[in-house]
């Protein structure tokens, strides 16, 4: 089953606090993930910024709301317990609790209104299945995912010479090819037996790595792995990265991962994905920060 919203997991918190015991959020996240039947993958599935599990974001809203209206009450820092609302809310033997049922408490009421003006500004009414943090992140993964999508097309249409000044700064970016002058004089060098470039590991020149760069449209495949492979291992190398500006087939992911030589294969949506998270050829546009309370600095010592 996919991952329930956060409107659905309101009734089954309720329910899992009804003991009148305080629960640690994490506890409720557990009993939860297994009451709802999720898989292991649904369970680690996280939010696009990779902070928090999906699952745990959404019982946290849930918290948050039935908080607001008098349903729960936070303990402490991370801890929840039922009100007597709360059960008085179980006794009317529901089948289920969302914001429609929480809107006849004054209180959520209220929060909603001081809500609502901000989140108006932002993204308008919005669906009723996503946490605000969904929402925000949602918003941020689509202006990435379009930032890539534009990126890639640069790429494909810049000269040599800047695609290998590219490939030369997200490497060194990455902690490869000692400095930029040392990997810039590297890369696109010789194209001697189909090698462009050969860069150092790291910055001793412990080892070095052999470089494939190619600007093409098309997708690479098995037989220019093979290629870059038997080049390898005539330079009797064993490590080499194959860079396009296009993708590769299957096939040629399954004969990179299927022989001795470690070859790593960058396709053009991987590298503008690098470009984004290592700054080359980007620039910060605007910053913002999302703040919560510090729930420490309220408790006396």
């Amino acid at each position: 089953m996919a991952i329930p919203d956060y409107q659905a997991v309101m009734l089954p918190l309720l329910q899992f606090a009804s003991d009148r015991q305080e629960h640690s959020l994490w506890a409720v996240v557990e009993a939860l993930s297994r009451q709802f039947d999720l898989t292991d993958e649904e369970r680690r599935q996280l939010l696009p910024s990779g902070q928090q599990t999906v699952f745990y974001n959404r019982v946290g809203w849930a918290r948050t709301y039935m908080k607001q209206a008098g349903l729960l009450d936070s303990t402490r820092r991370g801890y929840l317990r039922i009100t007597e609302r709360g059960l008085a809310v179980l006794g009317e033997g529901l089948s289920k609790i969302d914001t429609s049922y929480l809107e006849q408490f004054s209180e959520f009421r209220q929060f909603k209104e001081r809500t609502r003006e901000k989140i108006t500004e932002t993204r308008g009414e919005g669906p009723d299945d996503k946490t605000p943090i969904e929402v925000l992140e949602g918003a941020y993964q689509n202006l990435r995912d379009r930032l890539i999508d534009n990126l890639r097309e640069r790429i494909k249409e810049c000269p040599p010479g800047l695609f290998e000044k590219i490939v030369v700064e997200v490497l060194v970016s990455m902690g490869y090819g000692g400095s930029r002058k040392d990997a810039g004089q590297a890369v696109g060098g010789t194209g001697d037996g189909g090698i462009d470039g050969i860069i150092k590991e790291d910055r001793l020149g412990l080892d070095v790595i052999y470089i494939q760069a190619k600007r093409w449209d098309h997708t690479v495949g098995r037989p220019e792995i093979q290629r870059f492979a038997g080049a390898l291992q005539g330079q009797r190398a064993r490590k080499g990265i194959f860079v396009t500006t296009s993708d590769f087939s299957r096939e040629a992911y399954e004969y990179a991962s299927s022989i001795d030589s470690k070859i790593i294969l960058i396709d053009g949506k991987s590298l503008a994905q690098s470009m984004v998270d290592l700054n080359v050829g980007v620039t910060p546009d605007r910053l913002y920060e999302v703040k919560k309370i510090d729930s420490d600095y309220f408790v006396e010592d």
